[in-house]
């Protein structure tokens, strides 16, 4: 005798509060659990096991359309099928269709969006995005990533790869490890369009071919003293940011990021902490007397975290800042990178000051591993003679007294011919 079906009726289900499993016959249950979730269930045998196939919530399902789902069911067990198994492929099939229709710009987002947080800084940050705004949205940003090939990559990135390669290499390079990305997740198979080595390095010469690197612009050490001259004439806090990523050697983000906590005045000490820093290291910066009497000045007048504060609420003065302080200056030959050149080679040709104390001014690590091994501090008191040379020659033009920031050394100072 067949066992009864349609045992339950549309009222009786909504009903039942009891907990357990309410058959409604030829496999299909309410199940009501402990804490009155009630959902739909088919069961059925495999193997000689039985297997529970969830068909949804009876809140959203009805009645008749859970007897429709086991009706299912039932017809693929007939063909020899598992539903549950069934069912899971069918869902992988879902996402996989849903990630292949994925458009490069939604990967690049998503790549981005997971990675952003262990990028060292906001300017690599922007430089991401900006460089896939300008060279990658506007050609293929739209289109499913799967669909991305080699002709499209090339077509994005031929128009710069002579004009600017180094620019090009860095977008070629972006496009790859978002493909990557895509790939990792399902929404692209094959070869990545975008591999340099045993592809794209066949149909492209090598960035370094096309074009010598351009060093940024540096000024002759020289011509500095009267640059800071004119400089600390010109009022305004960029100008007294200038003079201070001068006089500290630093880059621009470290120098503009500056915060009030991170200043021992007392000590003459800025200590940049691994974050903000290239190297991702902690970095302690002896201050000359100059550069300290920047940091007091500002503190009169401190608006926020900031010992360089910009215009919106919470914010540091713009990466630009200095730079178009530079153009006001008619010294758009200039870059305010190019500073720490003039440092170096000042360094380099005026004193005797060891390379690795230079090296370590400038945050740079220590290229000789054997050199290494033996500096395993950050000579800071060697670093602060320095730093207080650097402060004396800035000012030569200004200042004919000596500063006192403590007598270097004769083993480190190279006399000037007379009259420089």
């Amino acid at each position: 005798m067949p066992k009864a079906t349609h045992r339950l009726t549309a009222i009786k289900a909504a009903n039942t509060k009891a907990v357990g499993m309410h058959p409604d016959g030829a496999g299909l249950y309410l199940k009501v659990d402990k804490c009155g979730s009630r959902s739909w269930v088919f069961r059925y045998m495999r193997e000689r096991k039985p297997r529970y196939l969830g068909l949804g919530s009876a809140a959203s399902v009805s009645l008749a359309t859970a007897r429709s789902l086991a009706s299912d069911a039932r017809r693929q067990l007939d063909l020899g099928q598992d539903p549950i198994e069934a069912k899971r492929l069918a869902e992988k099939e879902v996402a996989a269709d849903k990630a292949r229709s994925m458009t490069f710009k939604e990967c690049a987002e998503a790549y981005m969006a997971a990675h952003e947080p262990s990028w060292k800084n906001a300017k690599h940050c922007e430089q991401w995005h900006s460089t896939l705004r300008r060279y990658l949205y506007p050609k293929f940003g739209g289109i499913a990533v799967s669909s991305v090939t080699t002709v499209i990559v090339l077509d994005a990135i031929q128009p710069i790869w002579h004009s600017m390669p180094e620019t090009a290499s860095r977008v070629r390079g972006r496009i790859e490890v978002v493909i990557d990305w895509a790939k990792a997740r399902g929404a692209f198979s094959g070869e990545n369009p975008a591999r340099w080595r045993g592809h794209l390095a066949n149909l492209l010469p090598k960035p370094s071919k096309v074009a010598k690197v351009e060093h940024h612009a540096a000024m002759p050490f020289d011509d500095l003293p009267a640059f800071v001259s004119e400089l600390r004439a010109t009022a305004g806090l960029t100008s007294r940011a200038l003079e201070f990523t001068i006089l500290t050697a630093a880059r621009t983000t470290e120098a503009l990021g500056a915060r009030w906590t991170e200043f021992d005045l007392g000590k003459k000490l800025w200590t940049v902490p691994g974050a903000r820093m290239k190297s991702g290291k902690e970095h302690r910066v002896p201050l000359s007397p100059r550069s300290v009497e920047i940091v007091k000045e500002l503190e009169t007048v401190k608006q926020n975290e900031f010992v360089f504060p910009g215009e919106k609420p919470g914010r540091h003065l713009s990466n630009m800042s200095m730079l178009m302080l530079l153009r006001r200056m008619k010294r758009s030959d200039l870059t305010v990178h190019g500073f720490r050149s003039t440092f170096r080679d000042w360094a380099a040709e005026t004193t005797n000051f060891p390379n690795f104390v230079v090296e370590m001014a400038l945050a740079h690590a220590i290229s000789d591993g054997v050199e290494a091994a033996y500096r395993r501090g950050d000579l800071s008191e060697k670093r602060r003679v320095l730093m207080g040379e650097w402060d004396r020659y800035c000012a030569k033009t200004i200042r004919k007294a000596d500063q006192n920031f403590g007598a270097a050394p004769n083993f480190y100072l190279r006399k000037e011919p007379r009259g420089s």
